[in-house]
C-alpha cells in the first residue's frame, strides 16, 4: 500500500514553513542587537558610561540565568508544544521591547536613580530581560520546528537558512541603527522599528501555526504507535549523556566570544580603528552578511560530505586567531578590520552551521525542546556575564583620562575575547573524539531523499 504523502513531503511547503517561522528570528535578532551599534550615540545622548552599556548588554539573559526560564521554556515546549510555545514567546517579547521603549521616551526618568543606578537603564535592563526570555524560548521553538519539517531531510541546510535569515535581522541592526537614529534625532527610534519587526514576526508565525496543527494530524494518523511523551525523567538522561555536555560548552565559549563582541564591536571600531559613530556599525554587520551567504552553504557541505566535528574545529580556530589579531595594538587600519571581520563571518558561518544540526543527532526528537533549552542556558550564562566584565573592564582598566586620542584602549578586552574562544578548539577536538567512542554520526553526512 503506498504511502500517504505528508505535507513536509513537499519541498514547496517545508520550505515555505521555514520562511514563516524565520521571519519571526529576524525579528528577535534585529531587536537583539539594535542598540549595539549606538553605545557612542548613548554615551552622549543618555549620559550612558560602559559598565551601564555592559549591564544593558548582559540583561538578555538576566532572567534566563538567574530564574531559570530557559529551563522551563524547555519543558513548557516539549510539553505544550511549537504552536504554544511560539505565541507566547511572541507575546512576551512584544511586552519586554515596549518597556524598554517606554525607557529610552520617558523623560521623567532622566536624572532619578533605582538602587544606586540610573532609573532608565534599571528599566531598559527590566525590559530587555523579559524580551530575552522571550526570544530564546522561541529560538529553541524554531529550531524543533526545523527538526520537525525537515527530519530525514536536508536538515542542515534548512537551519543553516533559518540562522541566515535571523541574522540578516542582526546585520540591519548594525548597518542601519546608527543612520536611523542620526536621522530621527531619537537614539530610541530604531528600537520602536525593531518592535514593528516583531509584531510582523508573531503575525508570521500565528500562520504556521495552520499548518503545523495539520502536520500534527497527519503525522498521529500515520503512526502505528503513538510516540513516547516527554518525561522529567528524561531530562537525567540528557545530563547523563557526555556529548550533549560538549556541545553545550562548546555553545557557551563560541558564542560568548562572538556575541557579546558584536555588542562592543563599533565601539572597537570608534576608538581603535578612527571610524565615524554614525558608520561605525557598517564593519560589524560584514559578519552576520557573511553568515547569510555562508551558514546555508556550509550545512549544505554537512548535509551531502559530513564532517560535522571537523567544521566545527576549523571555525573555533579561525575565531580565536582573529582575537588574537584584533588584539594587537599595530591592528588600526580598517582595512584590516573588515578583513578581520570577514573572517570571523566565516568562522560564525562554520560553527552553527554544524552544531545544530549535531544536537538532532546526539538527543532523541522527544527531548529536543528540553535539550535545546538547557544549551541555551548555559550559553546564556556566558551572555550575562560577559558583556557585564567587559563594560566593567573597560571603565575600570582601559579609559582615557586624558581627553586626548581614543577614549577607550580594547586591548585588554580582545584578550579576553581570544582566551574565551581558545577553549572552543578544545573542546570541539574532545567532540570528535566523543563521537567516535559513541557514533553519534557527527562526521557522517546527513540522510536526503
Amino acid at each position: 500500500m503506498k504511502k500517504a504523502a505528508m505535507l513536509n513531503d513537499s519541498t514547496a511547503t517545508r520550505w515555505t514553513m521555514l520562511i514563516l517561522v524565520a521571519l519571526l528570528m529576524f525579528g528577535v535578532y534585529f531587536v537583539s542587537d539594535v542598540l549595539s551599534p549606538l553605545k557612542t550615540m548613548l554615551e552622549r545622548d543618555l549620559f550612558w558610561d560602559s559598565k551601564d552599556f555592559g549591564l544593558f548588554s548582559g540583561s538578555y539573559s538576566l532572567f534566563n540565568v538567574a530564574l531559570f526560564m530557559l529551563i522551563f521554556g524547555g519543558l513548557m515546549l516539549d510539553k505544550m508544544g511549537i504552536r504554544f510555545s511560539g505565541i507566547t514567546s511572541g507575546i512576551v517579547m512584544i511586552v519586554g521591547i515596549g518597556i524598554k521603549y517606554w525607557a529610552m521616551t520617558n523623560d521623567a526618568l532622566v536624572g532619578q536613580a533605582i538602587f544606586g543606578m540610573k532609573a532608565q537603564v534599571v528599566y531598559m535592563v527590566l525590559g530587555f530581560g523579559i524580551f530575552g526570555v522571550g526570544a530564546e524560548v522561541a529560538g529553541i521553538t524554531v529550531s524543533k520546528t526545523i527538526a520537525k519539517w525537515f527530519n530525514g531531510k536536508e536538515m542542515a541546510l534548512a537551519m543553516g537558512m533559518q540562522l541566515a535569515i535571523a541574522r540578516l535581522g542582526s546585520a540591519l541592526a548594525l548597518s542601519v541603527s546608527p543612520i536611523i537614529a542620526e536621522s530621527y534625532g531619537k537614539v530610541s527610534t530604531p528600537v520602536l522599528f525593531g518592535l514593528a519587526l516583531l509584531l510582523i514576526g508573531l503575525i508570521s508565525f500565528i500562520v504556521y501555526t495552520f499548518f503545523d496543527k495539520k502536520f500534527d494530524k497527519q503525522i498521529s494518523d500515520a503512526s502505528d504507535e503513538k510516540e513516547e511523551s516527554f518525561k522529567l525523567s528524561d531530562v537525567k538522561v540528557i545530563l547523563n549523556n557526555k556529548g550533549f555536555w560538549l556541545i553545550a560548552f562548546l555553545c557557551l565559549v563560541f558564542y560568548s566570544a562572538v556575541f557579546p563582541f558584536l555588542k562592543f564591536a563599533s565601539d572597537l571600531m570608534v576608538n581603535q580603528f578612527s571610524v565615524e559613530p554614525k558608520l561605525a556599525g557598517l564593519i560589524p554587520s560584514l559578519l552576520p552578511f557573511g553568515c547569510i551567504l555562508l551558514t546555508p552553504l556550509f550545512g549544505t557541505l554537512y548535509d551531502r560530505r559530513g564532517h560535522g566535528a571537523d567544521l566545527m574545529i576549523i571555525g573555533s580556530i579561525m575565531l580565536t586567531a582573529v582575537h588574537i589579531l584584533f588584539a594587537t595594538p599595530f591592528t588600526t587600519n580598517w582595512v584590516v578590520a573588515i578583513i578581520l571581520m570577514v573572517i570571523l563571518g566565516i568562522a560564525f558561518a562554520l560553527v552553527p552551521s554544524a552544531m545544530w544540526p549535531s544536537v538532532v543527532k546526539i538527543i532523541p526528537s522527544k527531548q529536543l525542546g528540553t535539550a535545546y533549552s538547557l544549551i541555551f542556558y548555559i550559553q546564556n550564562i556566558g551572555l550575562l556575564l560577559v558583556p557585564i566584565g567587559i563594560g566593567y573592564v573597560l571603565d575600570t582598566f582601559c579609559k582615557n583620562e586624558t581627553g586626548v586620542g581614543a577614549e577607550y584602549d580594547y586591548t585588554i578586552p580582545m584578550v579576553i575575547f581570544a582566551s574565551v574562544s581558545s577553549i572552543s578548539i578544545v573542546l570541539a577536538f574532545l567532540l570528535k573524539r566523543e563521537d567516535k567512542i559513541k557514533g553519534y554520526g557527527l562526521q557522517v553526512r546527513n540522510k536526503l531523499d
